[in-house]
């Protein structure tokens, strides 16, 4: 049974790659001088010799490399290579003294000198010539095993890229119901009760939304529109409970342009309103501070709601746990966020990660 078709080359530019052509000009001149000490005269015919047979064998060679495109099963490519280099060696030492015997001269098996040349050639060809094209074919082989290992390691990074994407996106998506839902549900009491505020918070909400969903999308966002989002949103939470909820939002001028992925501050800014402030009868303080140290950002949310230990656990978890996977798809390991508790009641969360400046 056949075996399937050689790997595509290059015709006429595969067989005489300078590369190829080089090494057989430098390795076809080391054989006749090492031939030239015994040689007992027109050394300089022996280099040009021993020259016109290399470049045979390495035709030879490359005519098996590309031909026949298909080989039977029981015969390997390079085994056929390394007989057509052994098969062009005598006759390309038979044709070279046939033609450069002149007219009237004695055939070159009739005179002792040149057909001692002939046999010195033939031999030394034959045991130098076929271990040149071994060593040649696993220097190849070697190079296409690198190629492969190279190809096979891009191809994996591209699948790794495309699944961090796709993991990313499904991510994005889990926030996006996530923060509308919530958002929604601090404000149905408020028009539940025909509030006088309902319709300024609805408008607020509605303003902020069309600001804060187009970017959930996006693979990354800048500190800036963050804290925009963030300033947004606890003005509108301020809103709906004025009495219960005080904030402050502090941050270095140099992290207004660094690079992080969508929704990074409003979820732990909306993680300290939900578990933290809103469950609390007396409400609390949010205090939001970014600070930028020795290359890397450092963001801390401290609320002074109910705490870790009276809130509810389970819903600290979809939030804060979809940001750890995304800050890591982001990030890497580089980034840390832990979330403590604070005496005599509240929370805080550190995050840090690398400062890089948004490419956008």
């Amino acid at each position: 049974m056949p075996t399937p078709p050689a790997q595509p080359q290059r015709g006429l530019a595969q067989l005489f790659n300078r590369r190829r052509v080089v090494a057989t000009l430098g390795l076809s001149l080391l054989w006749g001088l090492l031939l030239s000490p015994s040689w007992s005269s027109n050394r300089a015919g022996l280099l040009l010799r021993t020259v016109e047979i290399g470049l045979v064998a390495m035709i030879a060679f490359g005519i098996a490399e590309q031909w026949p495109r298909r080989l039977p099963s029981w015969i390997a490519r390079w085994v056929l290579q390394i007989i057509a280099v052994a098969l062009s060696i005598v006759p390309t030492v038979v044709a070279i003294y046939v033609y450069t015997t002149a007219q009237g001269e004695l055939p070159f098996w009739r005179d002792s000198q040149r057909a001692s040349g002939v046999i010195t050639l033939s031999v030394t060809g034959l045991l130098f010539i076929p271990w040149v094209a071994v060593t040649s074919l696993v220097r190849q082989r070697d190079s296409f095993m690198r190629n492969q290992a190279l190809a096979f390691q891009l191809e994996r990074s591209e699948l790794e890229r495309r699944a961090a994407d796709a993991r990313l996106r499904l991510l994005q998506a889990q926030v996006e119901p996530h923060f509308l839902f919530n958002t929604l549900a601090n404000i149905r009491e408020l028009v539940d009760s025909g509030s006088a505020q309902a319709s300024a918070v609805l408008g607020s909400l509605i303003a902020y939304l069309r600001a804060a969903v187009p970017r959930l999308n996006d693979p990354a966002t800048t500190l800036g529109q963050e804290i925009d989002l963030v300033r947004a949103y606890l003005e509108l939470m301020q809103m709906r409970m004025p009495d219960r909820l005080q904030f402050s939002l502090r941050a270095d001028a140099a992290a207004h342009a660094l690079r992080c992925p969508p929704m990074t501050l409003l979820a732990l800014v909306e993680n300290a309103v939900r578990h933290g402030i809103d469950p609390s009868e007396e409400g609390g303080r949010i205090d939001v501070r970014i600070q930028v140290e020795n290359g890397h950002c450092c963001i801390q949310v401290r609320d002074s709601g109910i705490g870790l230990a009276a809130g509810s656990t389970a819903g600290l978890g979809t939030g804060l746990s979809s940001l750890r996977e995304r800050l890591h798809l982001t990030f890497g390991n580089e980034a840390q966020l832990n979330l403590s508790a604070v005496h005599p009641h509240g929370a805080c969360a550190d995050l840090q990660f690398p400062a890089r400046p948004s490419t956008a």
